[in-house]
């Protein structure tokens, strides 16, 4: 687990730390450009060992002796990470890492030889004194608290932060709570649930556009190197942090409540990054956050022990009866309301396609049943997912039929 409090470092460790974050910038860029010439010249990959080499002929060099003025351990950490971050990439599971810079958000990274917490005191190595941080958890002891690392980071806006890394046991599993609920993510509604229940979406970018806009603006009309142009994008990154935390708060709360009322939640498996290529929805969805909202649900499910399943994205939840499992032809995106055919049942659009979404996953719990598109496994747009070809009256087959 990990701990993120606000921190309040004074002048000689802000000195301290920012020339701690351009020592780590400097070796995090060198060591890329070097491995990224060495790959496309020499077709050779770079492990971990030979960029710690590296960086000790780095502080030999003469035009770096500032390496050497600074904890060599963040240094290494960067490296390390790099390393990971290429193994993710490899892997494919991330995108290729990049270089950094000094307008983004910085951060040091320090482990155990690095730094000592006593009694709730921290100190960090090359300060003399202790670093003043603000606890935020009432109901857990900040003088027992055994960090494995520190992580010390400033925002653009200028806030600075400390983060602590414990190793932490597994919560027990909450009481059962005797529900299950399918859950159909929008941009009109961010949630409806099977039961009924429309969580609002709160558009958090959209209420705050005009002030960003703002800002950006001023941004734009400051001269070239002046103490404005220095000043204006601190405040614009002050009104983006606004609706980033807003956003995180508003997740947070939404993924706790569901998991704590119910024993199974069911969602689909949107390919939000797919999603987010339509530029007339892509500022609507990103805004929305349901790959954050997706993450927080699975690490909490398994945190109180519940379970969470996600059915296939082709799908047909919206167009299919929950009623008799009739599946329409055709259902356009600007119809909210639609009547069965088969059974005159009157459905509202998304708390019908929610139940159709809770009902695939129980039948994926009860018997393994596959409720995957039948059509080509070819990654299509998921935002045109309810515009496929269907023919009339064909029923939803149950149970491998």
């Amino acid at each position: 687990m990990a701990y993120r409090c606000r921190a309040y470092p004074d002048a000689d460790q802000q000195q301290v730390l920012t020339r701690t974050f351009g020592c780590v910038r400097v070796v995090w860029n060198r060591t890329l450009a070097a491995r990224h010439q060495r790959w496309h010249f020499e077709r050779k990959g770079t492990s971990y060992a030979e960029t710690d080499r590296e960086l000790t002929v780095m502080k030999r060099d003469p035009a770096l002796a500032f390496l050497s003025e600074v904890s060599s351990v963040p240094l290494q950490q960067a490296l390390r990470h790099q390393h990971a971050a290429f193994q993710a990439f490899f892997g494919k599971r991330a995108r290729y890492p990049r270089f950094k810079s000094r307008q983004s958000r910085q951060c040091a990274h320090y482990t155990r030889s690095a730094f000592s917490m006593r009694g709730g005191v921290l100190r960090l190595a090359k300060t003399t004194a202790p670093l003043r941080f603000v606890w935020s958890w009432p109901g857990v002891e900040v003088t027992r608290l055994d960090p494995t690392m520190v992580v010390v980071s400033r925002d653009p806006d200028g806030r600075w932060y400390v983060t602590f890394s414990i190793d932490a046991e597994a919560p027990e599993p909450a009481e059962s709570a005797g529900h299950a609920v399918g859950i159909d993510l929008g941009v009109k509604d961010f949630a409806v649930t099977s039961g009924g229940e429309r969580i609002a979406n709160p558009r958090h970018l959209e209420r705050k556009a005009r002030n960003l806009a703002r800002y950006q603006r001023r941004v734009a009309r400051c001269q070239p190197w002046s103490a404005n142009r220095a000043k204006a994008p601190a405040k614009a990154a002050r009104a983006q942090r606004k609706v980033r935390d807003a956003r995180r708060d508003f997740l947070h709360r939404t993924s706790t409540r569901l998991v704590r009322d119910n024993d199974v939640i069911v969602i689909e498996d949107l390919a939000v990054k797919n999603m987010i290529r339509n530029r007339k929805l892509a500022t609507a969805i990103s805004d929305c956050g349901w790959g954050e909202f997706r993450r927080q649900l699975e690490y909490k499910c398994g945190w109180y022990g519940r379970e969470l399943i996600m059915i296939d994205r082709w799908y047909p939840s919206s167009k299919t009866c929950s009623a008799c499992r009739h599946l329409l032809a055709h259902l356009s995106l600007g119809t909210r309301h639609w009547t069965c055919p088969a059974c005159g049942a009157r459905h509202d659009r998304d708390i019908n396609a929610a139940k159709n979404i809770l009902a695939a996953g129980q039948a994926v719990t009860a018997c393994g049943a596959d409720v995957r598109h039948s059509g080509t496994s070819r990654m299509r747009s998921a935002v045109k997912q309810e515009l496929q070809p269907a023919r009339a009256g064909i029923t939803v087959l149950q149970g491998g039929e």
